[in-house]
């Protein structure tokens, strides 16, 4: 019997799986082959693993088995073994250290199914209202679900956990301790420099890093702009129309009035806003949220020529990075930086837990802004940029960036296939790029309603209605970047058996 080699001091897979274990061979985990249903080898053996991880058997900083060994010993070709690891590494549980092997990650348990609720249960309703409140997006998201398909949410297993910590060690190493007290409040020097450089390789935008403002996100870009067009007499601004729910909820609380202007296939339509008198117009033209449109030539044109004629646009380039068809589109902030506020973040390339942004305003408003920013923080922690700013000066986010856009295609693509497998009927929206699909309904099932039946069987959407001023068709607004094909699958499977059900009652 051959003995398994330990080349690093981390334990192996058999000193956990069992004192006595000495091969990778069917004694691993007791795993019989002849269990696997036919054609389904590499889901069983990913689920045995994966419950195995869960439960402790097999801890975190265990090595799997090399995929040939155990493969071998199964009696099965390595691709089996291979796609198996795959499915695990997708989900975050597992992750290739080189010569090290594979290695347990963390265990990620899937939360706890909550208990079916009745139809007429107060609490699942007034989960969606059909005119949702300021603290909405807090209660969704915590209420507990099997599957949460609510977009918005980066692959969060994903997030370059040994990228983070060896920048984290370079930046610590690095630091004096004057550089642990009050910064600039326009951000780290460090992450300035590196956000302008980024945005001039990926986006097309000449700024120079004084240009740049760190802020908590594009939330608090957004605040801060909102502050600084009151003291500049704007007190209503145009917004897209669908158009993010949350982007209202951040402008009205400052006092902004949010007017809508109607997007369709070609992008906001720019002679509504004429007609809106609206000095300033928000807008994410890289990738409409939540429809997916792409501001086309033409229409860009017209907004540039409405701005130069005195208009501001406010431009939140959501997920201009996640873009599969082609290249993404150049930044309106590139074409016409004196009327252009240009707001961006890591939200949906690493966490949004990590709360950093940046915003670049016209000089016009510059001074304004800093002054907000003073006034509501003092400054963004200092330790995350500077190590943000160790991650892009070194291409650990462009890496990054790269697996997550392949990661994130096969799962977009797990999505559509589900939905025309079980949602025929359904439209689909902006599958080119982004983390998430709108799909539009033929049907008079309330979204609203149909959103809290889904959650009554375990799975999380979001309403298209939520995100509408005007009357609109119903949808659903799906992420999918956080999820794995198969609970894309079975999610999807739940929306159809909810709209079936809501059919019939």
């Amino acid at each position: 019997m051959s003995r398994v080699k330990v080349r690093s001091p981390g334990r192996s897979i058999t000193e956990v799986a069992s004192p006595a274990l000495r091969t990778a061979g069917s004694d691993f985990l007791h795993l019989d082959i002849a269990e696997a249903p036919p054609g389904g080898r590499a889901a069983w053996l990913a689920e045995r693993l994966r419950g195995a991880i869960a439960d402790g058997r097999i801890a975190v900083g265990a090595r799997l088995p090399a995929t040939r060994l155990l493969a071998a010993d199964l009696g099965v070709s390595r691709g089996v073994v291979t796609e198996a690891y795959q499915r695990l590494a997708e989900e975050g549980r597992i992750a290739g250290r080189g010569r090290a092997g594979t290695v347990v990650v963390a265990a990620l348990p899937r939360p706890p199914v909550s208990p079916a609720v009745p139809a007429t249960s107060p609490s699942a309703a007034a989960l969606f209202p059909s005119v949702p409140g300021s603290d909405i997006f807090d209660a969704v998201r915590t209420a507990p679900a099997r599957i949460d398909l609510t977009p918005g949410v980066p692959d969060l297993a994903a997030f370059p956990r040994a990228d983070w910590l060896r920048a984290e060690r370079t930046v610590l190493r690095r630091l004096a301790a004057a550089d642990f007290g009050y910064g600039d409040p326009c951000g780290a020097p460090a992450l300035r420099a590196a956000v302008a450089a980024w945005l001039a390789r990926n986006r097309g935008i000449a700024a120079h890093p004084g240009d740049v403002i760190v802020t908590a996100g594009v939330s608090q870009a957004l605040g801060l702009l909102a502050q600084a067009l009151l003291g500049d007499g704007i007190d209503r601004i145009a917004v897209e129309e669908p158009g993010s729910l949350g982007v209202r909820q951040h402008l009205n609380n400052w006092g902004v009035a949010t007017l809508p202007v109607t997007v369709d296939a070609a992008g906001l339509r720019v002679d509504e806003l004429v007609a809106t008198g609206a000095r300033a117009v928000m807008l994410t033209p890289a990738h409409q949220f939540p429809t997916g449109v792409v501001l086309d030539g033409r229409r860009r044109r017209q907004l540039v020529d409405w701005a130069s004629d005195g208009g501001l646009i406010v431009e939140d380039d959501y997920d201009a990075e996640h873009r599969y068809d082609r290249p993404p589109v150049p930044a309106l902030r590139a074409m016409l930086p004196e009327h252009v506020c240009y707001a961006g973040s890591v939200s949906k390339l690493l966490a949004p837990a990590l709360r950093v942004g940046w915003l670049l305003a016209p000089p016009r408003y510059r001074d304004a802004v800093v002054a907000a920013k003073r006034n509501a923080d003092l400054g963004t922690s200092m330790l995350p940029q500077l190590v943000l700013a160790e991650l892009m000066t070194t291409g650990a986010l462009e890496r990054q960036l790269r697996l997550l856009r392949r990661r994130h295609v096969r799962r977009r693509d797990a999505m559509v296939t589900a939905l025309a497998r079980h949602l025929p009927g359904a439209t689909v929206h902006g599958a080119a790029a982004g983390l998430h699909l709108m799909v539009t309904l033929d049907d008079t099932v309330a979204d609203t309603e149909l959103a809290a039946a889904t959650l009554e069987r375990g799975v999380k959407v979001q309403p298209l209605s939520w995100h509408c001023q005007r009357a609109h068709p119903p949808g659903l607004v799906l992420g999918y970047a956080a999820n794995t094909a198969t609970d894309i699958e079975q999610g999807v499977a739940t929306i159809a058996a909810a709209l079936r059900r809501a059919r019939t009652s």
